[in-house]
């Protein structure tokens, strides 16, 4: 078993590991723990009650936080249309072309966050699969980066759009802001990202969808958190 830091040990000791709090109470204890000097990320992760292995049990989306990420966000657009290419432009892209863009990427350039593509385009950037799908940043329709809605892409990407997709266990871990954030500012962005999982449910998903909750910051442990309240507000 690994040696726990100092750090982690007085903040494990600052708190009833085994108790299962609401959303808010459980950020106003970890912003309560012992700190370190950076400002920390703080993260939302769940284990679903779904089998990845099945296609129709995929669990995949973006959400808009509402108190935004604490980061900036660069975005690259991919389209051959000077329209949409304005559009991001006006609203913040940081990189916006069409081969130019798609030739930087094949040889191996991928300094930004967020890739959106319009779908016109998506038949030259499929290829870029190879590079860009080991990074998380391949365009999807499901995450709202292949759209012809470019401008409105954007303006969500900077202002803290977070995409989320269970893993093979099963297991979604979502960004939610900065330890600095206000606890009620967290706990909206939060209850976003709950809400965002809730609708993104399968159908055929059977049993306990949020099987565990838990909310850290990067340096902390795990407090665990009930979600049934945001179940509640879906039915």
């Amino acid at each position: 078993m690994a040696k726990r830091s100092k750090l982690y040990r007085a903040q494990l000791a600052s708190f009833d590991k085994n108790a299962v709090l609401n959303v808010l109470d459980a950020l106003k204890t970890l912003k309560a723990m012992p700190a370190v000097k950076f400002d920390q990320t703080v993260e939302i992760a769940f284990k679903l009650g779904v089998d990845p292995k099945q296609t129709d049990q995929t669990v995949r989306g973006a959400v808009p936080l509402p108190k935004g990420t604490g980061k900036k966000v660069v975005v690259t657009v991919i389209t051959d249309d000077e329209q949409l290419k304005q559009d991001a432009l006006a609203n913040g892209a940081d990189f916006v072309g069409f081969d130019d863009l798609i030739e930087k990427i094949k040889g191996g350039w991928v300094d930004f966050d967020v890739l959106i593509a319009s779908p016109a385009a998506m038949g030259k950037v499929r290829p870029l699969g190879r590079q860009l799908g080991p990074k998380g940043l391949m365009p999807n329709p499901k995450t709202g980066t292949v759209t012809d809605k470019v401008g409105n892409a954007v303006a969500e990407a900077k202002a803290g759009r977070v995409e989320f997709r269970a893993d093979k266990g099963a297991c979604v871990q979502v960004p939610v802001g900065k330890l600095s954030f206000a606890a009620e500012d967290l706990a909206e962005n939060c209850g976003a990202v709950i809400q965002a999982l809730v609708k993104a449910k399968p159908a055929s998903a059977k049993g306990v969808y949020f099987q565990t909750c838990t909310i850290s910051s990067t340096m902390s442990p795990g407090i665990k958190v009930d979600v049934r309240d945001y179940m509640k507000e879906q039915k």
